[in-house]
């Protein structure tokens, strides 16, 4: 049975995207399997210290819970752990913030087992100042938004200090070889010089539409979808696929997990080797969902997490997506984005034309005479390079082509003749 909740937000100081950080916060609360029946905002010029709101607030929010009867407060922001013992008392009904409900979505939506390690880190560092405030909530009522999994039966458990803390331990330890797995895979590519793009952006913006539609484009024959769905946080795991061009021309495209107002830092600390994909690549798609009438905000949310995680001076190219449903000029190019549609994979030429121009700035024009005892080169050139023409010698092999510098200048004996670059 689907939970009511009324939502609280505090609006400090007139921020300018206050209206929308409550509408996002419902959408969570959607997200969660949570119906929104009420909302109650206050404009303050600080955090009310004991309740994050006014004494008088907290009588209006208890009045709405049981008009609406519902049996949860959701709260806007961060809450410490006196305030949720000062609301759970007062307001005797279940009491969370924005918080616990994004890790409640990652907690669902996680699949492989380093993102399962990754949310439950973040889900038990978020316990552990806590306890005495979420005792009452989660054992009163186990199960359900709020920490999902951790039902009345493992309260005593959960709640344990010294337990927590060397279960935090245990799966950090278990992080660490996986991210020592995921950290092999890297120095490998790098070691292959295999160009890297990956893609950053709101969540819903469209990110993993955009991959299909570039995986179906340029790679039909590989079967590797990734998932895609109109919600928040459809995927957490880090998507990572080799696209190669019709002309050789190759590069790995990783999707990572979208970003939101107010990422909690347990969540961006607990997902940081994921998120270094981020960090670790040549160039960065930003993808934008243009049809919503607040995407400059948004831009700026995707913006300063990317400086966080210490990507902020890798290239960008903004993807501005879904501009089908704007009824403005489409495909159209301007110095710095694209404006296109993942769905109906209408402008994804422009958008390759830039990625191309951007990573593939160190290709070669040249000749190379390859001795006939060395065929394993000519394999490897038709495999690795754009080969325009290939004609038999007396000599050997020549190949007329379109190659990486690092081949170039290893391959250099070979050279007949260098077209230019």
């Amino acid at each position: 049975m689907e939970q009511k909740a009324i939502i609280v937000g505090v609006n400090l100081n007139d921020q300018s995207d206050f209206t929308d950080s409550m509408e996002e916060l419902k959408n969570l609360a959607a997200a969660c399997d949570v119906d929104v029946v009420g909302e109650l905002t206050q404009n303050a010029s600080k955090i009310h210290i004991s309740h994050y709101i006014g004494t008088g607030k907290v009588k209006e929010v208890k009045e709405l819970l049981e008009q609406r009867d519902a049996s949860i407060a959701i709260f806007n922001d961060e809450l410490s752990p006196s305030q949720i013992r000062n609301l759970e008392k007062d307001l005797d009904c279940k009491v969370i913030d924005r918080t616990i409900l994004i890790l409640d979505i990652f907690a669902d939506r996680a699949q492989t087992r380093e993102a399962q390690l990754q949310v439950d880190v973040a889900q038990l560092q978020y316990m552990l100042p806590r306890l005495i405030g979420l005792r009452e909530s989660l054992g009163r009522q186990g199960g359900g938004v709020g920490m999902k999994n951790r039902g009345a039966g493992e309260t005593k458990l959960e709640l344990d200090r010294r337990r927590i803390e060397a279960k935090i331990s245990a799966l950090q330890k278990e992080l660490e070889g996986l991210v020592a797995q995921r950290q092999v895979q890297r120095k490998q590519r790098q070691k292959n010089r295999i160009p890297v793009v990956s893609l950053v952006g709101y969540t819903n913006a469209g990110k993993s539409s955009l991959m299909n539609a570039i995986l179906e484009t340029y790679n039909p024959e590989s079967g590797k979808q990734v998932l895609a769905k109109d919600m928040l946080f459809a995927t957490l795991e880090t998507s990572v696929r080799n696209i190669t061009l019709p002309d050789n021309k190759a590069f790995l495209l990783t999707d990572t997990v979208g970003f939101v107002r107010k990422l909690p830092h347990h969540l961006i600390k607990a997902f940081r080797s994921t998120l270094e994909e981020v960090s670790e690549a040549d160039l960065l798609i930003h993808v934008v969902d243009y049809s919503n009438p607040e995407h400059e905000k948004l831009i700026e949310v995707t913006r300063e997490t990317v400086e966080e995680l210490g990507a902020g001076h890798i290239p960008v190219i903004y993807a501005y997506n879904k501009a089908e449903l704007t009824g403005g000029e489409w495909p159209a190019n301007e110095p710095d984005r694209v404006y296109m549609s993942a769905k109906h994979k209408t402008g994804l030429d422009e958008l390759m034309q830039r990625i191309r121009s951007s990573i593939f700035g160190d290709y070669v024009r040249c000749e190379m005479l390859i001795p006939f005892d060395q065929g394993r080169l000519i394999a490897y050139f038709n495999d690795n390079a754009n080969v325009t023409a290939t004609s038999y010698e007396e000599n050997g092999t020549k190949l007329t082509m379109e190659c990486r510098r690092a081949d170039y200048e290893k391959y250099q004996a070979y050279i007949v003749e260098e077209e230019g670059s």
